[in-house]
């Protein structure tokens, strides 16, 4: 989705490169007007015989003829989340084209944190119909992105602010949470995660209603989008005063949070029994 995006950005700036407006390219591309405009603001798929079409009448030859067709080529590669039933304006599918993510959570561990048991008791718990397949592929879809964290080409760098009250819910039963405080000790070690937890006693902090991701799409050259899970649905936000104060919370957040030692410690703590007995069980 994100290079589709790029691409029809790239085909605008071409046809205006050309002084050409939307009017005019439009019938000598024998696209209606409304057409030209969904192609250039990646509402629909992009065919790359419309791709040639359109680079011949903007004149557009050389090298750059063969950049844009390749990055058309790219843009219709089917995605790996479509294997599971996930669509293109899914948010992982902004995830997967990121090179870095900034995820702050209030009540649950972040998604790319997630161990299969809790990401499905988290499911269980959501009051939407899905079948046990797509529970079952929403579940693995959320395991595959951690894939990322270690990937050896094009790795996904994460900082994470997760507020303490989330490491003591007990999701799915304590031994799904001790098992998750676990696995969250463990990807906390990686070169590619910052774990922070925002303690209990800093009291009200500049995120109390919800949690929030920002995507960073460096490599892209695209601008920075953030997205918000909420109780009803999603929010993707790609204005720039948006974005900017979605990082400015962010930042605040940080700066409120233990660091990453600290963090990782009282994970550890957490994981090594103490949830356990605080849950009555030992």
């Amino acid at each position: 989705m994100v290079r589709r995006r790029v691409l029809g950005k790239q085909l605008r700036l071409l046809r205006e490169q050309a002084g050409l407006t939307l009017e005019e390219a439009a019938p000598k591309l024998h696209f209606s007007v409304s057409k030209l405009s969904r192609i250039e603001n990646a509402q629909v798929v992009i065919d790359i015989h419309w791709v040639k079409s359109m680079l011949d009448v903007y004149d557009v030859g050389g090298l750059r003829w063969t950049e844009l067709l390749e990055l058309a080529q790219e843009a219709n590669q089917p995605g790996w989340w479509q294997a599971y039933g996930l669509g293109n304006n899914s948010y992982i599918a902004f995830e997967t084209e990121a090179s870095r993510l900034h995820e702050f959570t209030v009540s649950y561990v972040p998604g790319i944190l997630q161990t299969a048991d809790y990401a499905r008791a988290l499911m269980r718990a959501v009051p939407l119909q899905r079948t046990v397949e797509q529970l079952e592929n929403e579940v693995a879809a959320r395991i595959y992105r951690q894939r990322r964290l270690t990937a050896a080409d094009n790795p996904l760098n994460v900082i994470v602010v997760i507020d303490e009250p989330a490491l003591h819910r007990p999701v799915g039963g304590a031994e799904v949470q001790q098992e998750q405080l676990g696995h969250i000790a463990e990807l906390a070690e990686l070169d590619t995660v910052a774990l922070h937890v925002l303690p209990t006693a800093v009291g009200a902090h500049a995120a109390m209603p919800s949690g929030f991701m920002i995507l960073n799409f460096e490599d892209l050259d695209e601008p920075d989008m953030a997205y918000v899970e909420h109780t009803l649905g999603a929010l993707s936000l790609d204005k720039a005063g948006d974005v900017t104060r979605a990082r400015l919370t962010f930042e605040r957040l940080l700066s409120d949070a233990l660091d990453p030692t600290a963090s990782l410690a009282l994970v550890r703590r957490l994981a090594g029994g103490e949830f356990i007995r605080r849950s009555g069980r030992g």
